[in-house]
Parts: structure tokens; C-alpha cells; sequence
């Protein structure tokens, strides 16, 4: 018993940890962060920080690699409705979320602490490219589309749609750029009917009546 409370006493500890680097990276950067900072937002003992992680370096790596675990995506039938929204929801997760705001930082920032994995880029293709072959399945797409290329492009393209935004308005204006993203990716992806079809904005932006 004992034993099971330890257990769950640490995983509290790791998780309070988490959170509170994720305040202070997304609020200072990466370079302003300290452990000391982080300590203090998560009111847990120098022990107990280092029995987690033994340096800046390692809650960094930390948050990058938990940064899909950050985000709950919508839920909805695959394919191209589903992948216009979840890209729509990551956009108000960004302004919304500060875990998975810092992990979007801190994968943009990692060469400040040594890094350079595409890793946390590559998941967000690789859930793109599942809606996409869903959308393949439902005759949604142009011929001649290759979903995963088309995948990784869209990743990219939001990577710097997000960072521009961030930097001209703190994304304020982020929800709007991924629409317009949208209206010049979608005749290059998606059959003429099926773009018509196409909600292009927030599904929680509808009237309730449209929504039921």
C-alpha cells in the first residue's frame, strides 16, 4: 500500500513539474527558464525536482515529447472535414494551452538546448496523413494527390503559419490564417464537390441550430 502511494504521490510530482515548465517556457523561452523557476511554480522540493529530471535540458525534452499527449483531438469521422478540424482545434489549443503552447515553443527553440529531433513534427504529419488516407478511401481527393507528401507539406505550412502568427499578433489572428490556408490548399487537394462541401472554420463557430 505503501509502495502504491509513493507511486502515485511521484507521478504527481512529475505531472506538477510538467506543468509549471510549461508556464515558465512558454512565458520566458527556453534560455530565460531556471530550474529554480520552474521549482517555484510547481512548490516542490530540490529533491523532488531532481529525482524527476537532472537538468533544464531534460523537462525540455520532456515537454517536446509529450506535446501530443497535451492536445485532445476532436473526435468525428475521418477524412477531410476531420483533418480541416483538427487543424482548427490546434489553432485554439495554441492560444488556449499553455503545456502544448511550450512544446510547440520549445520544438521551435531546441537548438538552444542542443536538440534537433523532427520528431514532435513528424507525429503531427503522421496525423495528417491518416486523415488524408481516409480521405482517399472516401473518393475526397484530387487524382494524383500523394497523401503523405501532402501531409508533411501541410505540417510545414501550419509550422509557419503558427510562428508568423505568433510573432505579428501573439496568434491572435491564428484562426483566421489557417482559414486562408485552407482556401488556397484545398483546390490542389480536394474534388471540386467536396470542397463545397467543406465547413472551413471552427466546427464550435456554428449557430447551434447548424450545429444539431
Amino acid at each position: 500500500m505503501k509502495s502504491k502511494v509513493r507511486q502515485e504521490r511521484a507521478v504527481r510530482t512529475r505531472e506538477a513539474i510538467l506543468q509549471a515548465a510549461a508556464e515558465v517556457f512558454d512565458e520566458v523561452g527556453y534560455s530565460k527558464a531556471s530550474i529554480r523557476m520552474i521549482m517555484e511554480r510547481a512548490q516542490v522540493t530540490q529533491g523532488g525536482m531532481y529525482f524527476h529530471f537532472k537538468s533544464k535540458q531534460g523537462i525540455a525534452e520532456a515537454v517536446v515529447a509529450s506535446q501530443q499527449k497535451f492536445v485532445q483531438l476532436p473526435e468525428g469521422t475521418d477524412g477531410l472535414q476531420r483533418l480541416v478540424n483538427i487543424t482548427f482545434h490546434l489553432a485554439g489549443e495554441l492560444q488556449t494551452n499553455a503545456r502544448f503552447r511550450a512544446s510547440v515553443r520549445l520544438a521551435v527553440e531546441q537548438e538552444e538546448f542542443g536538440g534537433r529531433d523532427a520528431t514532435a513534427y513528424l507525429e503531427w504529419a503522421e496525423q495528417f496523413h491518416r486523415q488524408l488516407l481516409a480521405a482517399r478511401a472516401r473518393n475526397e481527393l484530387r487524382f494524383g494527390v500523394d497523401e503523405l507528401e501532402f501531409a508533411t507539406l501541410l505540417m510545414s505550412a501550419y509550422t509557419g503559419v503558427q510562428i508568423f502568427s505568433n510573432i505579428s499578433t501573439g496568434r491572435a489572428d491564428l484562426v483566421e490564417r489557417v482559414a486562408s490556408l485552407w482556401r488556397y490548399l484545398l483546390p490542389a487537394l480536394a474534388q471540386e464537390d467536396v470542397i463545397n462541401r467543406l465547413r472551413i472554420s471552427p466546427p464550435d463557430s456554428l449557430p447551434a441550430a447548424e450545429k444539431a
